[in-house]
């Protein structure tokens, strides 16, 4: 039986890319759905990273503080912690579903922050975009998931995650010139409106019928998959009992929760970073909105660094020991970062060493977590990105406040500890299937 499943995996990792014959529709290959999947995302992601670099721009624009609105896009991320219930939602009917959904949540959120002209509508617009980053990237992850074997799983995720690097290195380098052209709301509209336009993609393109998990891991069985806790679900029970059950993720949860925590503290020691950077370098050496998108730029390609790593290493390497790595890399530019703050130049190279080492880590933890439950990939990817965006909007309340009580010394102080804390947790308890 264990030669037979050898002679599976070796036969799956052999065919590229190639369609799950046992899912239950091929509309679509798998380099179509990725090149589709890397279009869609390119807008969403350009969206969410867009206050990164011109949190001072539009703060100025609202006429609020910078740390007001890191605090707005904390709220933001927050929002996320309503993700599992997506989650449960895409396993139970269609990833299709709650894709769409969160695009066109997204969108309307995006629009009324450009329209905003009050803090308590910003506040509202926010919370829907949080929800829609809740439940769209999280549902496509499982999705793509669903479609490609584990042997070549990180390859496949790697090259999805090219999207967000094309973020960085055309999106916003692009809305850097927008805001120079037509103001800080203009890209509100621009990107709020394509992501409506792309739910209608999402629902004419991808299958409806992508429930059926792509693959089971040696040993694991889908016995306990969703459809039959659907079916076996008591009649009347408590609420504790609903909860316990919900978050019940089987025999081998230990792993996946330490999965989840781990990279919330990979995760929020490079967003303190990433969401405070462009007020760093405003207040230190001047930049302005082109060099912002410059730097934005830089640090698109520091994420396709680490995407492409992803997708040429990640497999051979094995899931996990590609998480430590990057995150070991990411340690050594929080530790050198300090010091490298002597000019621009050198400002930017050590945020494009601590990025992509990181972006290397955090890729490749997608792969890993998507076989640490198969039969609930769904809920298993939203629940880490509740606990991702719990991390993010820590940063972004956390990030400002820091850089403007403790400079530099004191961000890359908090995000080395809390990286040191994830490698712990990824060495004691996360498994790998392989």
């Amino acid at each position: 039986m264990a030669d037979k499943q050898k002679a599976s995996d070796r036969s799956m990792a052999d065919s590229s890319f190639a369609p799950d014959n046992e899912s239950p529709t091929q509309e679509e290959s798998v380099p179509k759905l990725l090149g589709v999947s890397i279009g869609i995302r390119l807008i969403f992601d350009s969206g969410v990273q867009l206050f990164n670099p011109f949190l001072p721009l539009i703060a100025t624009g609202l006429q609020i503080s910078e740390v007001a609105l890191g605090s707005l896009v904390g709220l933001r991320n927050l929002t996320g912690l309503i993700g599992p219930y997506f989650g449960a939602l895409a396993d139970r009917r269609s990833y299709r579903l709650v894709m769409s959904l969160g695009l066109v949540l997204a969108g309307i959120g995006s629009i009324v922050v450009g329209l905003s002209s009050s803090w308590w509508l910003t506040v509202l617009a926010m919370v829907v975009w949080g929800v829609g980053m809740a439940a769209f990237t999280p549902s496509l992850h499982a999705y793509v998931s669903a479609r490609l074997p584990y042997a070549q799983r990180a390859r496949g995720i790697g090259i999805l995650e090219y999207s967000w690097a094309l973020a960085g290195i055309v999106g916003l380098y692009l809305i850097g010139f927008l805001i120079d052209w037509q103001g800080w709301r203009a890209p509100f509209f621009v990107l709020g409106t394509l992501m409506l336009l792309f739910s209608i993609v999402v629902w004419r393109f991808f299958s409806p019928l992508d429930r059926t998990p792509r693959s089971i891991s040696p040993g694991r069985s889908q016995s306990s998959g969703i459809e039959s806790n659907i079916q076996s679900e008591p009649v009347s029970e408590s609420f504790i009992e609903r909860l316990k059950r919900f978050f019940d993720l089987g025999s081998n949860q230990i792993s996946a929760y330490a999965t989840m925590i781990g990279s919330t503290f990979l995760f929020f020691g490079a967003v303190q970073l990433m969401i405070t950077h462009g007020l760093w370098l405003r207040t230190e050496y001047g930049f302005g909105a082109i060099q912002l998108g410059t730097v934005a730029l830089i640090m698109g390609l520091a994420d396709l660094c680490g995407s492409v790593s992803v997708s040429l290493f990640a497999d051979r390497l094995g899931k996990r020991r590609s998480v430590i790595v990057g995150a070991v890399g990411a340690l050594l530019g929080y530790i050198l970062m300090p010091s490298l703050n002597s000019s621009a130049y050198a400002a930017v190279a050590s945020l494009f060493f601590a990025r992509s080492t990181f972006e290397f880590g955090i890729v490749s933890n997608i792969s890993l977590l998507s076989e640490q439950v198969p039969e609930q990939r769904g809920k298993v990817f939203t629940l880490a990105g509740a606990f991702n965006l719990l991390g993010s909007a820590t940063a972004g309340i956390s990030g400002p406040w820091i850089y403007q009580q403790y400079g530099v010394s004191g961000l890359a102080t908090l995000s080395g500890i809390v990286t040191i804390l994830c490698l712990f947790i990824y060495w004691i308890w996360v498994q790998d299937v392989e």
